[in-house]
């Protein structure tokens, strides 16, 4: 499942810098704290002092506070660099992001990823907005993961999630990851795939799936795996 293979990178990128935040808590210390950190902490299940190495790495990176579409892609790429000509690396803090040089195969899908991090709605994203999102698609449940998941794929936030909206995702995705795929995947592929999904999620046919339909489509799925 796609979320699957995005909570994959992120594990893999923050495991990668695990051994580092002993000796870098040890050295340095955070300048800046968002408000109300303790909150944070308990509505995630992050600790106090990974909030802290988190928010640090933030600031460093986005000064204002505050991310918005493009710098978001930027980090995305790290995830998914295939779609440009060449990455590089940048330790800032404890967050690592990849200046990439991005075509459109990657950008549509990072443009439908932050509208799902971007929980206002406002064009940008928050420090609290970032952690939550993290929080859920690392450490949450399976229930919260679905639900933002299905947020996701609900693009213009309606509470249901229509073929249309299906398409442009799985579009993205294919768009992204097809030509790297083998067998190469074939040009109708995309709408294969959302007609099979609806016709599994689709539980009273009436063209939309909503989010009951959704989870429990899902959950029994992977009851039977």
């Amino acid at each position: 499942m796609l979320i699957a293979k995005l909570t994959t990178k992120i594990n893999i990128f923050l495991s990668s810098l695990s051994d580092k935040i002993e000796d870098e808590l040890e050295m340095t210390t955070v300048c800046h704290r968002p408000e109300g950190l303790e909150q944070l902490e308990a509505q995630t299940n992050f600790t106090k002092r990974e909030l802290q190495v988190l928010y640090r790495g933030f600031k460093n990176e986005c000064p204002s506070g505050v991310v918005n579409e493009e710098t978001f892609k930027q980090i995305y790429a790290q995830f998914f660099p295939h779609g440009g000509k060449r990455s590089i690396l940048c330790l800032s803090g404890l967050l690592k992001h990849a200046l990439t040089f991005i075509t459109a195969n990657a950008s549509m899908y990072a443009h439908y990823l932050f509208n799902a991090f971007d929980t206002a709605q406002n064009g940008s994203v928050k420090f609290e907005d970032f952690v939550m999102a993290l929080s859920i698609l690392l450490r949450g449940t399976v229930h919260e993961k679905l639900r933002w998941t299905f947020n996701l794929y609900d693009i213009n936030k309606d509470g249901y999630i229509n073929k249309e909206e299906m398409m442009d995702i799985v579009k993205a995705i294919y768009d992204m990851m097809g030509k790297y795929t083998y067998p190469v995947l074939k040009e109708d592929a995309p709408r294969q795939h959302v007609e099979v999904f609806f016709q599994k999620m689709d539980k009273n046919k009436d063209g939309v799936v909503t989010l009951d339909e959704f989870i429990e489509s899902c959950q029994e799925v992977r009851t039977k795996l």
